[in-house]
């Protein structure tokens, strides 16, 4: 049986650390003394009173946590979260529609990048730093924050833990869940500020360089500029942001051991290595194609494709270029990285680079099989056969993904898109990377899609922050019953 009274203490405590992360964001427009300070500051009241209440009415509620409340718990942090979350921009009335603020919300909390703005530098100081701040908290998770700092949720911890975290196996640092919560948010604030740091030596200002550290760390893609980090003609800011975005869309646990020094565990992951040499493998084939087509510089073609590259692979969505501008070659194979995303255990969404080398090293497999049918040949990662199970549950993942891809280009279609904005506005919702292709591509935003498209693509973007699963069995009629 599911305890409504348990999930709703949760939610209103959750509600209650997004108020104090708000403050922030009031913090921010005082220093620069801002018009909106006070509509900021009653957001901020509003999310704290609304919290308050909600955890006063059910604080009697049993400490029982089973999986369903996981489930439901972590999928509803999202859209509570969202919700108060959109308060800021209506409120202020920088986005005064409620879709088009809710849609923003969602996006920056499941750090997708998708923006229905067309004038990013109108917003002030606090409405920038909170919408940057958004895609940090969602980066390394709403719940994982929770668990690092909130003792309330020491009780049913695992399961709120496995249900929001990527990838097919999440690594535990620490045999208690709360410490691995409290290493991978270290990790993550110490390279958010290391990233700060070297954008201030690059020659980007304060503001700008706290917002693009966050916001790169969280491979959310949101920037304070209209043209993303195109703003900024440096090769010095485009290589730290391209380090950084590799580093975030790399396994966190093979992060936390490379900081102690176990440099060599990191070199024998196999799915760091795939990773890499994707990287690599995409950025040479960019650079030649470019070469071979547009007149210019090598460093700049060679800068260029390894930022597109890494961006769309880690699902971060910042650009230097408008990449539809070009060959179709090249879109082809930037939309394909669409589906590959970063590895699992990462801040990045998509399928995960894991996922993807597992089906294809199954499906190479399965022409040994053929041949040899009474043969026991398993897949095999790290040395080790992988259980069928995981196995069985990895190409179902892959499989649902691109079903789920398939349906919501069709109901994209039907509102009226044509068929390439409907494959990039459904491809960098669910993908979590923002800029797609057609209409939706990096010159572009998405202010000009119907309100039940922004809609529907929110509910896309909630689904692959947490890996469809987690969302989806909430509407299985099993998931309901006693």
């Amino acid at each position: 049986m599911i305890n409504y009274r348990l999930i709703l203490l949760l939610l209103g405590r959750l509600v209650l650390l997004e108020a104090f992360c708000m403050l922030l964001m009031v913090l921010v427009s005082l220093i620069y003394r801002e018009a909106d300070l006070w509509h900021l500051f009653y957001s901020s009241m509003v999310t704290m009173l609304s919290g308050g209440l909600i955890v006063f009415f059910f604080r009697n509620a049993s400490k029982e946590m089973g999986k369903r409340d996981g489930f439901v718990v972590v999928s509803l942090a999202w859209v509570v979260f969202s919700l108060f979350g959109s308060l800021p921009f209506m409120i202020s009335g920088a986005i005064p529609n409620f879709t088009n603020a809710f849609f923003e919300t969602m996006s920056g909390f499941t750090t997708t990048g998708a923006s229905i703005l067309n004038d990013v530098e109108s917003l002030s100081h606090g409405m920038l730093f909170w919408r940057s701040m958004t895609q940090w908290l969602g980066g390394m998770g709403i719940i994982v924050l929770s668990l690092a700092i909130l003792p309330v949720f020491g009780f049913g911890g695992i399961q709120l833990f496995v249900a929001e975290v990527p990838g097919p196996a999440p690594d535990k640092l620490h045999p208690r869940i709360g410490g691995t919560a409290k290493r991978l948010w270290a990790i993550y604030v110490i390279f958010t500020l290391m990233e700060f740091g070297l954008l201030l030596l690059g020659g980007m200002d304060a503001f700008d360089s706290v917002c693009h550290s966050m916001t790169t760390m969280a491979t959310g893609g949101y920037s304070t500029r209209q043209e993303s980090i195109a703003a900024w003609d440096s090769p010095y800011i485009q290589y730290v942001i391209i380090l950084f975005m590799f580093l975030s869309g790399s396994n966190y646990a093979l992060i936390y051991f490379a900081l102690k020094g176990s440099l060599r565990r990191v070199w024998q992951n196999e799915e760091f290595r795939v990773f890499l040499v994707m990287v690599l493998l995409f950025t040479f084939l960019f650079t030649a194609i470019l070469m071979l087509t547009y007149h210019g510089d090598l460093e700049t073609k060679f800068r260029n494709s390894l930022f597109q590259v890494v961006s769309i692979m880690t699902t971060t969505g910042f650009v230097t270029y408008d990449y539809l501008q070009w060959t179709p070659l090249l879109v082809m194979l930037l939309f394909m990285l669409m589906f590959f995303g970063g590895s699992a255990g990462s801040t990045s969404g998509g399928i995960k680079v894991i996922r993807v080398w597992l089906v294809v090293k199954n499906s190479y497999l399965e022409f040994k099989r053929m041949l040899h049918p009474n043969a026991v040949i398993p897949i095999r990662y790290k040395k080790r056969a992988v259980p069928e199970q995981i196995t069985s549950n990895i190409i179902n993942f892959v499989t649902l993904y691109m079903l789920v891809f398939i349906v919501g280009v069709l109901v994209m279609s039907v509102l009226g898109l044509d068929l390439s904005t409907a494959m990039g506005s459904v491809a960098a919702s669910l993908g979590n990377i923002g800029p797609g292709i057609g209409s939706v591509g990096p010159d572009f935003t998405y202010a000009h899609l119907p309100d039940f498209g922004k809609w529907f693509l929110s509910f896309l973007m909630m689904m692959g922050r947490l890996e469809l699963f987690t969302v989806l069995i909430l509407f299985s009629p099993l998931f309901w019953r006693k």
